[in-house]
């Protein structure tokens, strides 16, 4: 079970060391090498704010103390209270959905080998592996033209295509995932990546009934697997004991 610590700084701290950890992974799996991503957590003190990775820092690079926080009008400051640049689209993009979702703490989108080409095509996941269930009625398609986000308009528009999902495709873009934590939405967005994977390959593979599909769901998908999934994932790719 994820720890979730009662005091809200070891708690900040704690979320913070997964966020770094987050970005280094997608850095381990070849994704976000040119910058083209972004993973935000949740402030535990200020629910408005969030935090992200300062603008630049390469994500293999990424550390606790390379996060900054993020104010609901978009300014930045690090952690010594200084100005600090962001990457505007993130800001555009999460700001929206943390506001409108208070149940998620984190959200991550990174452009990937298979998840752009997979949300090219414009379509759902079909549940045609035992994985793909897992995504069965919950995950949602922002079916729109505007592949570059340049306003928090934009952004709120995917919240509303979000809904209530763990996921939600980015026509002609990419994945996007949402969680409890840090490790959780990653976890999951792991876990959609390879599934975008399969519905490429497979490109004649049938579906499973709705019954079965949440039949799978619902045994498999528990409170804490994308941050099960997360550690098997750091152990295999970051050599984490």
């Amino acid at each position: 079970m994820e720890p979730v610590l009662a005091d809200p700084v070891a708690e900040r701290a704690r979320l913070l060391d997964d966020l770094a950890t987050s970005y280094r992974l997608f850095a381990a799996l070849r994704w976000g090498e040119l910058g083209d991503g972004h993973i935000t957590c949740r402030d535990t003190e200020q629910p408005d704010h969030m935090w992200l990775l300062r603008y630049r820092v390469p994500f293999e690079r990424a550390q606790p103390s390379d996060m900054v926080l993020v104010a609901p009008d978009g300014s930045a400051i690090d952690q010594d209270g200084r100005p600090a640049r962001i990457n505007n689209t993130a800001y555009h993009i999460h700001h929206p959905i943390h506001e409108a979702r208070p149940d998620v703490t984190a959200a991550a989108h990174v452009h990937t080998a298979w998840g752009t080409p997979f949300a090219a095509e414009r379509r759902m996941i079909e549940p045609i592996t035992q994985e793909s269930t897992l995504f069965f009625e919950d995950h949602a398609l922002f079916d729109d033209e505007e592949v570059q986000i340049l306003s928090c308009d934009g952004g709120k528009r995917i919240a509303v295509a979000l809904g209530e999902c763990r996921a939600v495709i980015l026509a002609n873009h990419g994945l996007l995932t949402v969680g409890s934590s840090p490790a959780d939405a990653i976890g999951w967005f792991v876990l959609m990546e390879r599934v975008a994977e399969v519905q490429m390959k497979a490109r004649h593979g049938l579906p499973v009934s709705a019954e079965a599909a949440r039949a799978s769901r619902d045994d498999i998908a528990f409170s804490d697997y994308g941050w099960d999934l997360f550690n098997w994932a750091i152990r295999r790719h970051l050599k984490v004991p």
